[in-house]
């Protein structure tokens, strides 16, 4: 599989989609252990991307990345922003100077993409955030690929893993963020984090079968 640029502004642009059309499940999920505003923050960023691509020009898919990075850092004020921007702007580097993208290069953005959220919130397996899928779900596309399996089902290994770390995040207690100062209320709730980063992977990879 080869994607051009035009199709991978396609893929973020199906993203943008889907969290306008889950925000308010995203916020629902984030007044029971948040300030309630995940959804909108969310829908901020990424309809700011939205309008970002249709603007694009350029033929360079690392370039491309790291404005939208910087676009959604710039839409976003919460703690959010700064950690998708850090992945766009990682995963782009990864991607600089390519015009079109070859299937290792697709799961380099992602894996560069998520080890900078890693390296700039910090947060593990276990602390009841959006890594708790992330991390999942990129060791199962890594091992994936590593056993020789191809792109789309790689990704949907990817997805699996993620659905579960999100699920799993029900069971936590709450060690980052706002949410921590609730102590044993943020059990039996989804973090919306892990809810959105599932969502983002899993229409990433539907995305993905239609090209």
């Amino acid at each position: 599989m080869r994607v051009s640029i035009e199709q991978w502004k396609q893929l973020f642009g199906q993203i943008a989609e889907q969290i306008e059309v889950k925000k308010d499940e995203l916020s629902e999920l984030d007044r029971a252990v948040g300030d309630g505003d995940h959804g909108v923050t969310m829908s901020l960023g990424w309809q700011a991307i939205v309008e970002h691509l249709s603007q694009h020009s350029g033929q360079d898919c690392g370039a491309l990345c790291k404005d939208m990075g910087m676009t959604f850092l710039n839409a976003v004020g919460s703690s959010v922003g700064p950690l998708y921007a850090t992945a766009f702007m990682r995963g782009g580097a990864a991607l600089q100077g390519k015009q079109e993208l070859e299937e290792e290069d697709i799961v380099q953005f992602w894996l560069t993409a998520i080890r900078g959220i890693q390296d700039r919130g910090k947060a593990q397996v276990g602390d009841k955030t959006m890594m708790d899928a992330w991390l999942p779900s990129m060791e199962a596309l890594e091992t994936a690929r590593k056993e020789g399996k191809h792109l789309i089902e790689s990704f949907e290994l990817a997805v699996n893993a993620a659905e579960a770390g999100m699920q799993s995040t029900a069971q936590m207690l709450s060690q980052k963020g706002r949410s921590s100062r609730l102590g044993d209320r943020s059990v039996g709730h989804i973090d919306p984090g892990a809810a959105s980063a599932y969502l983002i992977i899993d229409t990433f990879t539907n995305g993905l079968k239609q090209l």
